[in-house]
């Protein structure tokens, strides 16, 4: 007889969250993006999360969200100014397992009942496809520097249909 896998479950961010997001956040970095980015790069990008203090202030100050599996945190996702998807960041365990469309999911809801109009997001280009393949239309192509390293990524937005987003 097969077995049902846990769902995952979403729940508010708690400041006592942060050394396990930092984690989640070092390990998608490290472990899902080598294929567009360098391992010197991945290394600048992953150490924005080794300052935990401003890690969490920083999650703390928008919207953010956890998805859990059993009670254990598996991603994390983050809504700034309502207009904009700050991060989204699964563990690699988990990748392709529905969990960042969970959490994406739940950041359009909110957005959108809170009278958003679009999202914005700048993707990584790890994430593009993922969300080209939510309606997310790309805009402009970034370079931002992160602790000495110049890393690519691309601006994309989703207008919602009546001012509201769509399930």
């Amino acid at each position: 007889m097969g077995q049902s896998l846990p769902k995952p479950a979403l729940r508010p961010f708690l400041p006592a969250d942060t050394p396990m997001l930092a984690a989640i956040f070092v390990a998608s970095v490290q472990e899902l993006t080598g294929d567009d980015y360098s391992e010197a790069q991945q290394e600048a990008w992953a150490a924005v999360a080794d300052e935990e203090e401003s890690f969490g202030k920083k999650l703390a100050s928008e919207l953010t969200l956890i998805a859990t599996l059993q009670g254990s945190p598996v991603g994390f996702a983050s809504l700034k100014d309502n207009t904009e998807i700050d991060m989204l960041y699964v563990h690699p365990s988990v990748a392709g397992q529905g969990v960042g469309t969970l959490l994406c999911d739940a950041l359009e809801k909110l957005a959108g009942a809170r009278g958003a109009k679009s999202l914005t997001v700048d993707a990584s280009d790890t994430a593009v496809d993922f969300f080209r393949k939510r309606g997310y239309a790309a805009q402009q192509r970034n370079s931002v520097t992160i602790n000495g390293e110049w890393l690519a990524n691309t601006t994309m937005k989703k207008a919602f249909a009546d001012g509201g987003a769509q399930s």
